[in-house]
C-alpha cells in the first residue's frame, strides 16, 4: 500500500459575508451556537468522514461525539462537496467544511461555483488542519498482482507524483523529494496535526455519526 496524494480540509467561506475577524479559529468552533445554520458539509461523503476520523484520533470519542451532536444542530447538510461549495458561493451558507481541491478545480474551469468564495486554513495542528492521504493497494484477489504492484510503484514514484504537480487534480504530492502544484499552499505551511493514517477508525466514526443522526 502507498500514499498517492494528500488533501487538506478547512472552510470554504463566502468572502462577501465573512470578514477575517469572523472566521473560526478551529474546527471545534463550528459547534458553537453562533454558527447555527451558517455552515455546511456533506456528512455522507468519505471526505468529511476522514476529517471526523482525525478529530476522533486527536480529541477522543467523547469530544467527537459532542462535536457531532452540535453539528447536527448547526450544520446545513449537502449531498456532495460540490453542492456544499455551490451553497457557499451563492450565499446560502457562509462556509463549508470541504477539501481544498474542490475550490481549485472549479477555479481552473469556469469559477462559476467558487468566485465568491475563499479558502480558510485552520493551521496550528487543529483537527481542521488534517491532511488526508489517498492510499493505493493491491487486492489479495487481484488476477494481475505483479502488474498492479508495478503500477502502484510508478504512481507513488517521481513520475506519478509529477502528474499531481502539473495536472488538474490539485492533490498534494506526498512522495519523497516531490513538488506539489505551485497554486497550493505548501504542505509545511498548513501546520497539520501529526496523525497516523493507520490509526484512523472509520467504523467508529460511522457509529458516532449515526448516533448523532448525521447518517
Amino acid at each position: 500500500m502507498g500514499g498517492c496524494g494528500g488533501t487538506n480540509d478547512g472552510v470554504r467561506v463566502n468572502k462577501n459575508r465573512l470578514t477575517a475577524a469572523q472566521l473560526p479559529k478551529s474546527l471545534l468552533d463550528l459547534a458553537g451556537p453562533d454558527w447555527k445554520g451558517r455552515w455546511g458539509a456533506s456528512p455522507a461523503g468519505a471526505d468529511f468522514q476522514a476529517i471526523v476520523s482525525a478529530l476522533l484520533e486527536i480529541k477522543g470519542e467523547a469530544a467527537t461525539a459532542t462535536w457531532l451532536k452540535a453539528m447536527k444542530q448547526n450544520a446545513v447538510p449537502f449531498r456532495g462537496n460540490v453542492a456544499a461549495l455551490k451553497g457557499v458561493n451563492s450565499g446560502e451558507i457562509e462556509g463549508a467544511v470541504i477539501y481544498h481541491y474542490y475550490y481549485f478545480g472549479d477555479q481552473a474551469r469556469t469559477g462559476e461555483n467558487s468566485n465568491n468564495t475563499a479558502l480558510h486554513y485552520f493551521r496550528n495542528q487543529d483537527p481542521g488542519a488534517f491532511v488526508s492521504v489517498s492510499g493505493g493497494a493491491v487486492l489479495a484477489s487481484s488476477k494481475h498482482p505483479s502488474e498492479a504492484q508495478v503500477f502502484l510503484k510508478w504512481l507513488t514514484g517521481n513520475a506519478g507524483q509529477e502528474i499531481l504537480r502539473t495536472g488538474n487534480d490539485y492533490e498534494y504530492a506526498v512522495g519523497i523529494d516531490t513538488q506539489s502544484n505551485p497554486k497550493l499552499v505548501p504542505l509545511a505551511d498548513l501546520q497539520a496535526p501529526n496523525v497516523d493514517p493507520s490509526k484512523l477508525n472509520g467504523k467508529n466514526v460511522i457509529e458516532l455519526m449515526m448516533q448523532a443522526g448525521l447518517l
